[in-house]
């Protein structure tokens, strides 16, 4: 019976990779910071007319020549054509990608790509709208580069494996309604949404990959799921409001802060990734649409879901 539940769901997956292999996808790829960098300053006017949306009008050709000049860009620049001077393995992997975009919500419009030098904002990373998908490469040349003087839990996200991962987070939050309450619970299923949305448009990632933690911080989570469970149910936190909630276990931050000894063993947002077990529960346990799941309050997600934690052996 198990050997054929197992060859049931390898050949439910297998049709549905078919159907998604099936869908015409092609991406144009703008590679707009080696036109940039490439520009003088008898050809910035014809970048410029090219991607007018690049360059404010507030600022004139001579600030855009100094940047195109300035040392450190150019280190920058050059750093960034070692890695991603070819861009056709990024390119592919972003039309696979919005092949399972389009599977799954077959309305989304595909958009211009474009690649980018910016400031290194990890708090955005990638921008997606309706018809633009902006790429900035040098927030993914790995995390032990040496222009990263950032904290270890941000460097984790630096890695060229997670751009993928970045463009789902980028595209969810055009299809995940923000919550209509503050409570913990809320927050937890808010990300718990986006994060199941990884699960089913990157089918080849780990788990680690998709939520962005390391292999030992997605084992940690997985061994202390009963604990961390309890600790929330214990002090009645699931419809507390209290924002500091999130700083605590929602929020980018090098560990969740349960005010305990093992404070720095864990991961930050271990509150995310309780959610995304919840989501995934609830799937698991209900037969209905992802359109749905994602209308769905976060209250009914939770007591529809059945989950329960695995126990600690």
């Amino acid at each position: 019976m198990v050997l054929s539940l197992t060859i049931m769901g390898c050949d439910k997956k297998s049709k549905i990779e078919k159907a998604v292999e099936a869908i015409p996808v092609q991406l144009k790829v703008h590679r707009f910071e080696k036109a940039f960098f490439g520009a003088t300053p008898q050809t910035l006017g014809q970048v410029k007319q090219e991607y007018p949306f690049f360059f404010p009008s507030e600022n004139d050709d001579q600030v855009w020549l100094d940047k195109i000049q300035n040392p450190q860009w150019r280190e920058l620049y050059t750093e960034v054509e070692k890695r991603y001077g070819d861009f056709s393995t990024q390119t592919q992997e972003t039309e696979e990608l919005f092949k399972h975009i389009k599977y799954y919500f077959p309305k989304t419009q595909l958009p211009q790509v474009y690649t980018i030098i910016a400031e290194m904002d990890y708090q955005t990373k990638i921008v997606y709208t309706r018809d633009k998908l902006i790429i900035p490469l040098e927030l993914y040349l790995g995390r032990d580069h040496r222009f990263y003087e950032f904290p270890k839990y941000l460097k984790e996200g630096f890695e060229p494996r997670q751009m993928m991962p970045d463009i789902v987070t980028a595209y969810a939050r055009t299809q995940v309604p923000p919550p209509h309450s503050a409570d913990f619970l809320s927050q937890m299923i808010y990300h718990g949404k986006m994060l199941y949305l990884k699960d089913i448009l990157l089918p080849d990632y780990t788990d680690a990959e998709r939520i962005g933690y390391s292999v030992q911080q997605q084992k940690w989570s997985q061994d202390n799921e009963a604990y961390v469970w309890r600790y929330f149910i214990e002090r009645k936190m699931l419809y507390d409001t209290d924002q500091k909630l999130s700083s605590r276990f929602i929020n980018m931050a090098p560990f969740s802060k349960f005010y305990l000894e093992i404070d720095n063993e864990s991961p930050g947002r271990i509150g995310t990734w309780i959610g995304w077990q919840i989501v995934r529960s609830y799937m698991k346990n209900n037969d209905v649409s992802l359109q749905t799941m994602l209308m769905t309050d976060a209250k009914q997600i939770f007591e529809q879901s059945h989950y329960k934690p695995k126990k600690n052996e």
